[in-house]
């Protein structure tokens, strides 16, 4: 093991010497308590080392010890479930035995490694059989929502099992075969955090990542294997819209790093989500869920890491096959800690004060994203949904603007939505997605009035801001009744559309039948409304009709599995309509 001294302190950054030989981001042992560290700088025999833990009281000339490999996770079963922080430790175990705040140094292990798994062999799979990286040699029943594949790790370079021990009960350390040339293949293996997990082939994106959330899935949909930003100011709804997302997207997993946010955030996630149901599986959410908590009271450099243990544990699961979510809440607290550590080591700052690699790192982050065929065959997929804070909520400092340039789906978050109560305050005027016309074909196989009644509703919502400003400075009343619809329709979708409570059990989660459904009944109102009204009926005629407050309600009062009273509402439109017709002598009007 290679030893060297600390020769100076600079908060959680330290330098030391006598550490020829060393690699960049290898781990050491730093100070007496051996704190975490690792290695970010590297020049001849001194080293800059960014610890992970609380430094207070170490002192120069302490010993640094090099473990000579890279920062890296466990990776088996038993991670579901589980609440790490940045560096994968759990802190479930740790709060167990030491207390409530973890001490410099406080070491446990990341997986339980005496609980034993009952590993069931692939079929074929034995003594003599043929293997390459990636191979599921079997599986596990991680929780009763997952089933965990044990595959042969990237780096195994034996190509035949010289043994193989067949179904049976193991620990995560046990060895369940052996290669020819003495590699050893346990229910766990290790993965460097920073370096990106292989694959056999990247795919292009086709299908949605669904959230049952109204105006994400039908205005500004996101694909699974897709990467989304939720910008806005503090209180308007990031880590709302996040936890929404989380609790009932059609992942099969779902990671939530709380990366420097406040711990009754993630206090909320814990309490919450053991409590809720998942609509596909009928289980708990916890058990298709991993925490990475780096709170704003952990140590800073611990939160630069946590982002980059996250998307590794989702790339391990994306190899089995599964559709990964990952929740980063936020990006700007990570981008942060990048700007802290830079000026710890005095580097020369670029705007704002951040390091002039943001991008870069960003990019790296942002780019491990994706839908790909595995190295087992099979398709699997990382979605990656960051938050980003921009301070005062202004969308052109440099996190939100560098974001941008990675993302494809932008969902921005308006403060004047979120102080009016409506959440999720996400602007359809601001945000944007590039995966429409790449989803549209899924979508269309739904329905198929789906691009259609999508392109009609912005564009109308756009003509209602065009109008705004107008009532602003003359008022309603100067506008003629059929741009006066536009406002009435226009509120009619932001409130019985758009807006969603959370909170309700009916409307906090909507299927995409009865999203299409609603859209489409609020089009045909305007179009049919339009028809009357150039035909002479006064507006009047049009709010006093009683279908417009049951359109308005249905998304509370119609279960997602009673499709069919929509229908009901429906016809009763189609009645009311038809009396103000025969009155003003109109024709049926056809959506």
């Amino acid at each position: 093991m290679i030893c060297g001294k600390i020769t100076r302190i600079a908060g959680p950054i330290v330098y030391a010497e006598g550490l020829e030989g060393c690699g960049l981001y290898d781990v050491v042992n730093v100070g007496k308590n051996k704190l975490i560290g690792e290695i970010i700088r590297q020049n001849e025999d001194k080293a800059v080392i960014q610890v992970y833990e609380d430094d207070t009281g170490m002192q120069l000339g302490e010993t640094v010890e090099c473990t000579e490999s890279p920062l890296s996770l466990k990776l088996g079963p038993g991670l579901v479930g589980t609440i790490y922080d940045g560096i994968q430790r759990p802190l479930k175990a740790m709060f167990e035995d030491k207390g409530a705040f973890l001490l410099p140094g406080q070491r446990t292990t990341p997986i339980d490694t005496e609980k034993k798994w009952d590993f069931k062999a692939a079929d074929g799979i034995n003594k003599g059989s043929e293997i390459e990286p990636g191979m599921v040699l079997g599986t596990v029943n991680e929780t009763e929502s997952v089933v965990h594949s044990i595959m042969v790790p990237p780096y195994i370079k034996g190509k035949t099992l010289k043994s193989f021990f067949g179904n049976g009960s193991y620990t995560v350390d046990d060895v369940i075969a052996v290669t020819e040339l003495d590699e050893e293949i346990k229910l766990s293996q290790y993965w460097p955090v920073r370096k990106p997990r292989p694959y056999a082939a990247k795919l292009g994106v086709t299908e949605p990542l669904l959230t049952g959330q109204r105006v994400i899935d039908v205005f500004f949909p996101l694909s699974k294997g897709g990467t989304a930003a939720i910008p806005g100011g503090f209180g308007t709804g990031k880590t709302m819209t996040q936890h929404a997302v989380a609790k009932w997207c059609d992942a099969d997993l779902i990671i939530y790093i709380g990366c420097g946010e406040r711990g009754n955030e993630m206090t909320d996630v814990l309490t919450e989500f053991p409590e809720l149901i998942d609509p596909r599986t009928g289980r708990s959410l916890m058990e298709r869920t991993i925490l990475i908590a780096n709170t704003s009271n952990m140590p800073v450099a611990a939160r630069e890491v946590s982002l980059y243990s996250g998307i590794t544990l989702a790339e391990y699961y994306r190899d089995m096959g599964m559709a990964v979510a990952i929740m980063a809440d936020s990006t700007s607290r990570w981008a942060e800690a990048l700007r802290e550590l830079s000026g710890r080591m005095e580097e020369m700052p670029a705007e704002e004060g951040f390091p002039a690699y943001l991008p870069t790192r960003l990019a790296e982050f942002y780019e491990r994203a994706g839908r790909v065929t595995s190295l087992c065959n099979k398709e699997g997929s990382v979605s990656v949904i960051g938050a980003v804070s921009p301070p005062g909520g202004d969308f052109s400092e440099p996190v939100t603007q560098h974001t941008k340039r990675f993302i494809r789906c932008f969902w921005a978050l308006d403060r004047s939505l979120a102080n009016a109560r409506h959440y999720p305050a996400i602007s359809w005027i601001d945000s944007y997605s590039e995966y429409a016309e790449e989803v549209k074909e899924w979508w269309e196989k739904t329905n198929p009035a789906w691009s259609k009644v999508r392109y009609n509703a912005l564009d109308l919502l756009k003509k209602e801001q065009k109008l705004e400003q107008i009532v602003r400075l003359i008022g309603p009343d100067a506008l003629p009744d059929f741009e006066r619809l536009v406002l009435v329709v226009a509120d009619m979708m932001k409130n019985g559309f758009l807006q969603q409570n959370a909170f309700d059990k009916i409307d906090a989660y909507c299927t995409v039948e009865k999203q299409i459904k609603i859209l489409v009944l609020i089009m045909k109102f305007y179009e049919r409304a339009l028809a009357v009204i150039k035909a002479g009926a006064p507006l009047a005629k049009i709010t006093l009709m009683s279908c417009r407050e049951k359109i308005i309600r249905i998304k509370s009062l119609v279960a997602n599995d009673e499709i069919e009273k929509i229908n009901e509402i429906e016809n009763l439109m189609d009645e009311e309509f038809a009396s103000i017709e025969r009155i003003y002598q109109t024709t049926e009007a056809t959506v």
